[in-house]
């Protein structure tokens, strides 16, 4: 189901930004072209992304929204999130639940007023709830800041670069080629589109680190943020208890950045969340 809805998801993207060049007379073999055929699917693919993220969320997740509180946990849950929201200016995001013994949390939507915040079962009956109370006030503090559309923007850019600057490149290396061929033919269709394949692959790579240090900055900011909301100690002791539980990895690629607790990785540099120590470290300094 996950895989569907990613296809799905990467189709409809691919026929939009299409039908918007084909409206749009968008030449390709200028540079001018090139740039605007860069800018749609690279903005396009990330906006779009952005627009249907709280469905999608809802989709891979398997998210449950408590439309009516079923127990105290959950009435006290949607309580917490009402307050914090209240205090950070922003109207009441959907509050959901999805099945995982993984202790994370995600907040994502398509803007601050339309903004859903999701805790896995794991972590609801698993934590305390002062620690509850900071996971729910970093995730509220992502809201109220707009990463969302921050990151989307990002996002949007590095694609740009990537499309872009992989074409240019590949079209150096087929000129090249053709001046040094007795016919002036140059890579072929096959080979120049194998040339982008791999350009966009490592300009994504670049991409990706880019994206990832962005991320991390997000995440010590939602960190500050929370602890005003709910208070420096308990969003420490959320920290503190992510840093014993379960390792993540329950989470899908695709939603892992979304999460409190981001996924490990041998090089910080493409972390999208800082180590949980020095998180802990910069919140008893601050």
């Amino acid at each position: 189901m996950r895989i569907f809805l990613l296809i799905a998801t990467n189709m409809a993207i691919l026929l939009v930004a299409s039908i918007v060049m084909s409206l749009l007379g968008v030449n390709t073999s200028t540079m001018g072209g090139l740039l605007v055929f860069a800018a749609i699917f690279g903005f396009g693919g990330a906006f779009l992304s952005l627009a249907i993220s709280k469905w999608m969320a809802k989709k891979t997740m398997g998210c449950e929204v408590i439309t009516t509180p079923r127990d105290n946990t959950e009435r006290w849950l949607v309580e917490t999130v009402a307050r914090q929201a209240e205090q950070a200016g922003i109207k009441m995001p959907e509050v959901a639940i999805y099945q995982s013994e993984e202790l994370n949390a995600f907040a994502t939507g398509p803007s601050k007023d339309k903004a859903l915040v999701a805790v896995s079962s794991g972590l609801l009956y698993g934590m305390s709830q002062d620690e509850i109370e900071g996971v729910l006030a970093h995730e509220v503090s992502h809201v109220a800041n707009g990463d969302m559309v921050t990151l989307t923007l990002i996002q949007g850019v590095v694609n740009t670069f990537v499309i872009f600057a992989a074409r240019v490149v590949a079209g150096i290396i087929n000129n090249f080629v053709a001046s040094n061929d007795e016919e002036g033919e140059g890579l072929g269709m096959f080979a120049y589109m194998g040339v982008v394949f791999v350009l966009d692959m490592l300009f994504g790579i670049l991409a990706s680190i880019i994206v990832a240090y962005f991320s991390r900055i997000r995440e010590f900011k939602a960190d500050e943020g929370a602890a005003k909301l709910a208070g420096k100690d308990k969003m420490i002791a959320a920290l503190e208890r992510l840093r014993q539980g379960p390792a993540s990895g329950a989470m899908p690629a695709q939603m892992s950045a979304l999460g409190i607790n981001g996924k490990k990785s041998m090089l910080e540099l493409m972390m999208s969340h800082p180590p949980l120590e020095k998180r802990i470290a910069a919140l008893r300094a601050s």
